[in-house]
């Protein structure tokens, strides 16, 4: 039977993470070890500072206090997993809201994706975009996401993961019934449009602080590739093959010239 491994960042109780694993049971067996607290946004961080405890909140179901979802998936592969038996596949989500963009950088859904295939598993994140402040999940739910995902894992079981090492699929599923989507659109990495969204308060002492919000989903226009936005604003599922590798390999040569 298949190892699959899950983890996100919404936090072990998150609705997604529940789907995901509703999804995947009948493709293999699925180990679940999620964040105790939301830790959305987190980038790829690991937890250095403090030890952490597995939670064993059923069978095959842990919850990590208090880690991120990196911490998730590098501890796993150490207490659940042996060398001799690692997971076929790791899973990291279902995220509520998109990752798309530069988003991947922040998103601890995505990072959790980013360990495992540094570790030499294969790996998958996968988010659910949301409008009007999530009402759209509430009203959709996640069967999309659900039939996507199972879909896609199936295919990687009866065959291969289409990429070689140290690179994972981002996926990001549009906010609409399954009914109208027009199937799948592999994509590459938009570039979002960025605001300065961040609230001043103050607390009853007269002390100042700072609330970061969360910005409109807005990108800029390309030329050439579909980007994610496009794919999920157009009623696709977006693919996007994400690689390690940060280097900005056109500029080498320039800047070469340069020193």
């Amino acid at each position: 039977m298949k190892q699959i491994l899950i983890t996100n960042d919404d936090g072990f109780e998150s609705k997604g993470l529940l789907a995901l694993v509703e999804a995947l049971k009948p493709l293999g067996h699925v180990t679940v070890v999620a964040p105790t607290l939301e830790k959305s946004a987190c980038g790829h961080s690991l937890t250095l500072t403090k030890p952490l405890h597995f939670v064993h909140l059923e069978e095959n179901f842990y919850k990590l206090d208090d880690g991120t979802p990196s911490d998730c998936i590098f501890l796993s592969l150490n207490k659940l997993f042996t060398k001799e038996k690692r997971p076929d596949i790791v899973i990291s989500g279902i995220n509520i809201g998109s990752n798309m963009g530069e988003d991947i950088t922040y998103s601890g859904t995505a990072s959790a994706a980013m360990e495992a295939v540094l570790q030499g598993i294969p790996s998958i994140a996968i988010s659910q975009v949301y409008k009007n402040s999530g009402e759209s999940i509430k009203e959709l739910g996640y069967d999309l996401a659900k039939e996507s995902i199972a879909t896609l894992v199936q295919k990687i079981f009866d065959g291969e993961f289409p990429l070689p090492a140290r690179k994972f699929l981002n996926i990001n599923i549009p906010p609409i019934p399954s009914s109208e989507c027009k199937g799948f659109k592999v994509t590459r990495a938009g570039n979002r449009l960025y605001a300065h969204n961040a609230e001043v308060h103050y607390n009853p002492r007269g002390k100042e602080y700072y609330w970061i919000g969360l910005p409109e989903l807005g990108w800029m226009e390309t030329k050439g590739h579909i980007t994610d936005f496009e794919a999920i604003n157009d009623g696709y599922v977006s693919i996007t093959p994400v690689h390690l590798d940060m280097t900005s390999h056109d500029d080498i040569s320039s800047l070469e010239s340069w020193l």
